[in-house]
């Protein structure tokens, strides 16, 4: 009897261990609980962070040193975000922690897309806005994504320099910052080229000739209407000979 419940134990054993074996290995690793869960918001609620709050959180959780909020442009802290939640889900060493151009931003989203998928994580990301480096565009991603983690995070320690296996967690230069340093004054660069443009074509052939004002159209009255031609005023005189 004792011999043929040995002889099972021993064959379910070797059972259970075909069958973890013969598991998938494009199967999502074991997390805590298999998904995420999905939080909805909007930009309008009252306990949204503000934009310095914000960077301290990010930087505090992440060793990091951004300054901006424009410049979460490049996903790389959301990707690092993914990996202290669940553990597994985003394979760090793809990450461009020094991205510097759109299309290393776009790589980086591309990655934290792939970890939304694995964890069931309903939320659009707009990349295409915020890899731009606008301002409104990553607050408002940024104050959900702190929602988001504030629902799934566990309170478990990690280190972040020590994930990153060395790589540095430089801010990436924001592509907006010429347009808020100098309140919006950036277009004076296009705004010069067009006077460039404009003198140039000033020096064409006949364009002095074409610019000359002319005498009778540019004379004007104190109310702003254009006194009257010579042939008007003949073709006038006649009308009144003809009264008479």
């Amino acid at each position: 009897m004792r011999a043929a419940q040995g002889s099972y134990s021993l064959q379910a054993s070797k059972a259970l261990r075909e069958t973890s074996t013969e598991a998938s290995p494009r199967d999502p690793p074991p997390f805590a609980d298999g998904m995420a869960v999905n939080v909805f918001s909007t930009s309008v609620s009252i306990d949204n962070l503000s934009r310095h709050d914000m960077l301290a959180w990010v930087n505090d959780s992440l060793h990091l040193n951004y300054t901006k909020v424009e410049q979460l442009c490049s996903g790389a802290a959301y990707c690092q975000f993914m990996d202290m939640l669940f553990p597994g889900c985003v394979l760090l060493k793809k990450v461009k922690f020094q991205a510097k151009l759109e299309h290393e931003f776009i790589h980086n989203f591309k990655v934290l897309q792939a970890a939304f998928k694995r964890m069931s994580v309903d939320k659009i990301i707009p990349v295409e806005k915020l890899v731009k480096g606008k301002f409104q565009d990553n607050f408002e991603f940024v104050q959900w994504f702190k929602k988001f983690f504030d629902a799934n995070y566990d309170g478990k320690e990690y280190d972040p320099i020590l994930a990153r296996q060395g790589q540095d967690g430089v801010p990436p230069p924001n592509p907006a910052d010429g347009a808020e340093a100098d309140g919006g004054q950036s277009g004076e660069g296009t705004g010069l080229l067009l006077q460039q443009a404009a003198g140039h074509r000033a020096d064409l052939p006949g364009a002095r000739e074409r610019e000359q004002p002319h005498p009778q159209r540019d004379r004007r009255h104190s109310d702003g209407f254009a006194p009257p031609d010579d042939e008007d005023l003949d073709e006038q005189a006649h009308l009144d000979q003809d009264e008479y």
